[in-house]
């Protein structure tokens, strides 16, 4: 088959090597560290309540129902319904991409590596989608070496925040997970857990300038790494706290766009309880509600509510 050679910026489709260089730490001269002084001195009502901790993990599956490719190519769509697609490289060209094209158009591009089926997410919900496996000819040019059209009906809208995808990966066997249970085991509900991840984030986890400053072409957040080290970027941040809510069944999305003029990642997360998380975000039940921890990890609690606001400072350009 005749392949299409594309013309792609370097800059573009490799756009997480830069991401997470710019505006992730904005340090305040108030100093300090925001918490959820709001939500966490208020009285519970239903303080003798406790949180049913998950212990079945969502977890993405190639069962091989339904599979499209080649000879080098496996894209396994066996699951789109649960919000996820999985692909599989076994050709012999060290740099491939996957792109993603969702229903309203956004195309999401990643690194794939060779060898092992990889997660990722179907987030711009129901509808037709595309997908390119690009091999790299020369220098920064690419060529499609598999395309495939496919319908998406998801059985929950929530699915694709649920599971485990590139970004946000997980296993039942990662200590993050675990340390999520053992937060859920101490939550009256989903909201005293949401606040429990959000306090151990923003005050463990330190901004690592370093590796800022280094960071390599396709990195990739490795959780345990970041609850280990207790530094990482701001990818590292949102990762982190949303492979945590994940796990315990709270949907959650890893945001990437534009905080202010920097590119940035933060996350989204959607409860079902009626409250208030230091009256900076409210979660309605209705509404997806905004949540950076990296600026409030580096900056005053007054500091984080005055720049988060109503959500006006972020414009969302990626949902993972």
């Amino acid at each position: 088959m005749h392949k299409k050679i594309l013309m792609v910026c370097l800059s573009f489709i490799l756009i997480f090597s830069v991401i997470f260089l710019i505006g992730c730490s904005t340090k305040s001269s108030e100093g300090g560290s925001a918490n959820l002084s709001g939500s966490s001195q208020k009285k519970k009502a239903d303080s003798g309540k406790k949180r049913t901790t998950v212990h079945e993990y969502l977890l993405p599956t190639a069962s091989g129902a339904v599979v499209y490719g080649n000879d080098i190519i496996s894209i396994d769509a066996s699951n789109v319904s649960e919000g996820y697609v999985m692909v599989q490289y076994s050709g012999g060209i060290e740099k491939v991409r996957i792109q993603i094209t969702a229903p309203d158009g956004t195309t999401y591009t990643y690194a794939l590596a060779i060898g092992s089926y990889e997660t990722f997410p179907l987030s711009g919900g129901d509808g037709n989608y595309h997908i390119d496996i690009l091999e790299n000819a020369y220098d920064d040019m690419y060529a499609i070496a598999f395309s495939q059209d496919f319908s998406v009906t998801l059985n929950d809208e929530f699915r694709p925040f649920l599971y485990p995808n590139q970004y946000v990966w997980f296993t039942q066997d990662y200590e993050a997970v675990a340390f999520a249970a053992s937060l859920s085991d101490s939550s009256s509900d989903d909201l005293d857990y949401l606040e429990q991840v959000y306090q151990y984030v923003i005050t463990n986890i330190t901004y690592d300038e370093e590796l800022a400053a280094n960071v390599k072409t396709n990195y990739l957040p490795n959780i345990d790494n970041t609850l280990k080290t207790k530094k990482g970027i701001c990818f590292d941040y949102a990762s982190l706290m949303a492979a945590m809510l994940r796990s315990q069944g709270v949907p959650t999305k890893l945001v990437v766009g534009y905080s202010g003029e920097a590119y940035h990642a933060w996350i989204s997360v959607y409860l079902k309880e009626i409250g208030w998380v230091d009256d900076i975000i409210e979660f309605d039940g209705k509404s997806w509600s905004l949540m950076d921890p990296t600026l409030a990890a580096n900056n005053s609690s007054s500091s984080v509510a005055k720049y988060v606001g109503d959500g006006s400072n972020y414009t969302v350009k990626y949902s993972y």
